[in-house]
């Protein structure tokens, strides 16, 4: 009973949606993931949560190294893709490499990270990554809550001042 308490309770928390990938000798990785969490600013670290019988959880701990793609809120089906087992992942959507790994086209985000620690964490493994590389680009992100896609922001919908307001004000 208190397993789905637990999942109710944790179902209302809204978490980023994310592909996490990796890459070896087989070829592109990758699986939606909605654990991201900062951790360290300096160093810079971030960590994720992957269940032990993950696939992808064995390619990042013999590579040792992952990167870490924000979703925008346009790519459910992406992250819907990437959370299953049945299709070619890296055929729906476009990528490329970036320092080495597999990095998805039009994300809100991107980290490419050196596999800092692991923790044991029940019958998951928490990944602390050491983040190599970081970008970002303003759009509204895609979250996970109430077993449902969504988007809590209204960056894309909010009035834009123009650049020369802007200017203006700071000459005030």
């Amino acid at each position: 009973m208190l397993d789905q308490h637990f999942r109710d309770l944790m179902a209302g928390v809204c978490a980023p949606v994310t592909v996490v990938t990796t890459s070896d000798e087989d070829g592109p990785h990758g699986a939606t993931v909605s654990s991201l969490a900062s951790v360290s600013l300096r160093p810079a670290l971030l960590s994720i949560a992957l269940d032990r019988r993950s696939s992808l959880l064995s390619r990042i701990t013999g590579s040792g190294r992952f990167g870490i793609n924000v979703l925008n809120a346009g790519q459910e089906d992406v992250a819907t893709a990437f959370a299953r087992r049945d299709v070619d992942r890296f055929a729906v959507t476009g990528w490329s490499t970036s320092h080495g790994l597999p990095r998805l086209d039009g994300t809100a985000g991107w980290a490419a990270c050196d596999l800092w620690q692991t923790v044991e964490a029940g019958d998951h493994l928490i990944l602390v990554g050491r983040v190599t590389h970081a970008a970002s680009v303003q759009l509204a992100p895609l979250v996970y809550g109430y077993r449902t896609f969504g988007t809590h922001s209204r960056f894309s919908s909010r009035p834009r001042r123009p650049i020369a307001d802007h200017i203006a004000a700071l000459s005030c």
